[in-house]
């Protein structure tokens, strides 16, 4: 579906690049043939790249395919141009004039002449490294791609002022290589926690770019009356939207109410080890007794360190009542010399203010792991 509204939104001089790995290449290579048709077919590249490891029953895997497809013939395309990387040849030019042109010195009948080394258009497979696990351009997202091939492939297809836009754009990566190439760009993620965390982050620490001015974010709710249109239109994004707004991971898993939504993990150093809030999101008007001895209930039969509770219409008096009742019951847990009610509630006009559930702070704030899959582990 992605690919087929892609196809729809690319100008006749656009370009598509679809990176995948070898085991399901040849599929995709199938798939798009028929959306974009096999005459659109420009390049299957292979990215080669180096790493650790050591295969009992095959030889090292590491390379990936990135395919390459056009809207029509009237593709832009800008031959990209390197220099030769081969032992030999380097060897041979192995000097260097004033302004830093490479280049070796050919002896003609005793006139000695310089001999430049001209760059070369690049081949269809690119020895572009992965990005090490201590280098500062990682951010901890298991898909980041390194912006030396994001650049190459915008280089390749686009000029200044064109717009680059990347549909799953994770940890912005391809945005960062446009912005610095002085592309425009769009990107679009389904994880909250991407665009807040990650690409709004990376845009204002590194290029300094202020929201509102220099771009906008679109797709979720800044408003009351907007959460109320989400929930309506799909439950389950509401859901993500407000777990992964107050900084918790959302359940993979649909279902009807299995009383966990979401969960917000931190370390609790003394004990060392890793706790939990299970997080519940009710959408509806009404929020009865039942919900809160649920959540009791998921206290004791979980055995997790503390329940959360986001309900869409802030409770009246006398439900509040009933609830802090019903939490004050839970108790308090203690972690670094601070005690935390085990059971809070927020409404989304709370969470639009930016109002949070009072945990330690929790696994993931600020750092760009937005998707780490953990464990589900230790009360």
């Amino acid at each position: 579906e992605r690919l087929l509204m892609m196809k729809g939104l690319l100008k006749p001089t656009g370009s598509i690049y679809l990176h995948c790995d070898p085991t399901a290449s040849h599929y995709i290579k199938a798939l798009m043939d028929a959306i974009f048709g096999h005459e659109n077919f420009i390049n299957e590249i292979v990215w080669c790249y180096g790493g650790t490891g050591s295969p009992k029953r095959s030889f090292k895997r590491k390379h990936d395919i990135i395919f390459f497809y056009s809207k029509s013939k009237k593709y832009k395309f800008n031959i990209q141009k390197e220099y030769p990387s081969n032992p030999s040849t380097i060897k041979r030019y192995n000097k260097k004039d004033r302004h830093g042109k490479i280049y070796k010195e050919w002896n003609t009948r005793g006139v000695i002449r310089k001999v430049y080394l001209k760059p070369e258009p690049i081949n269809d497979w690119w020895n572009i490294s992965v990005i090490g696990a201590t280098s500062r351009e990682r951010l901890g997202y298991p898909t980041q791609k390194p912006v030396n091939l994001l650049k190459r492939i915008i280089l390749s297809g686009t000029d200044e002022g064109d717009v680059v836009f990347d549909p799953f754009c994770g940890c912005a990566t391809t945005i960062a290589a446009a912005e610095e190439l002085k592309r425009r760009w769009i990107g679009v993620d389904i994880a909250y926690h991407a665009v807040k965390r990650i690409v709004q982050k990376r845009l204002s620490d590194k290029y300094r770019l202020v929201e509102g001015e220099d771009y906008i974010v679109e797709g979720y709710p800044l408003s009351f009356d907007a959460a109320i249109d989400l929930w309506e239109r799909d439950k389950y994004q509401f859901q993500r939207w407000a777990v992964e707004t107050v900084e918790g991971f959302v359940t993979t898993k649909k279902t009807a109410d299995g009383g966990v939504d979401g969960r917000i993990y931190f370390d609790d150093p003394e004990r060392g080890i890793l706790r939990r809030m299970q997080i519940e999101v009710k959408g509806g008007k009404q929020v009865g007794k039942q919900v809160m001895y649920a959540l009791r209930g998921v206290l004791e039969r979980d055995g997790c360190a503390m329940v959360g509770l986001i309900v869409m219409h802030p409770l009246s008096d006398q439900k509040r009542r009933n609830w802090l009742n019903e939490a004050s019951k839970a108790g308090q847990i203690e972690v670094n010399g601070k005690q935390y009610n085990r059971m809070q509630i927020l409404s989304v006009s709370d969470i639009l203010e930016g109002k949070r559930f009072l945990t330690p702070l929790p696994v993931g704030r600020g750092t760009g792991q937005g998707n780490l899959a953990l464990p589900d582990i230790s009360p």
